[in-house]
């Protein structure tokens, strides 16, 4: 699902910028090839990393990067309770969120509370630079997976 279809391949209209992204996600190896993975994507540029939230919302208030990319699980509090606090705090940052869950509530309670994305982990190498470039952009990205049944519950 995506809210503005933008073909791949289009003109972003970052065109003139990197898109700046804070990555956060408690494993240490998940964060490192997604940050490889990102940083590796012309346009994309991971500016911080963190492991917990209290130091994810500590980047995204001293940094305001354009997308924050949050995994929902974290050890510290409720990624989805940040999602509200971050979105009241920091408009301009865009958040995508990351998950091992293919929940289609999951993913449909993120995007009402203000995430633009939702990306499952394991396809994550594939779909995360797309993902955030459809955020920085203003427009949804749900992983393919998920995303027919989100569209069926949001119909309901």
């Amino acid at each position: 699902m995506r809210g503005n279809l933008r073909l791949v391949g289009q003109p972003r209209s970052r065109a003139d910028r990197q898109i700046e992204v804070v990555l956060v996600d408690d494993h240490e190896t998940m964060r490192r090839t997604l940050k490889g993975v990102l940083d590796s994507e012309p346009g994309i540029k991971v500016i911080a990393e963190a492991g917990n939230l209290e130091l994810a919302t500590r980047h995204v208030r001293q940094y305001a990067p354009d997308v924050l990319v949050l995994d929902l699980r974290l050890p510290d509090g409720s990624s989805l309770q940040a999602i509200s606090e971050l979105r009241r705090e920091v408009p301009s940052t865009q958040i995508v969120v990351l998950t091992m869950q293919e929940s289609p509530a999951t993913a449909k309670q993120a995007l009402d509370i203000g995430a633009l994305g939702f990306v499952v982990k394991d396809t994550a190498d594939a779909e995360l630079a797309d993902a955030v470039r459809c955020a920085a952009d203003g427009d949804a990205y749900v992983s393919p997976r998920v995303a027919a049944r989100v569209d069926a519950l949001r119909r309901n």
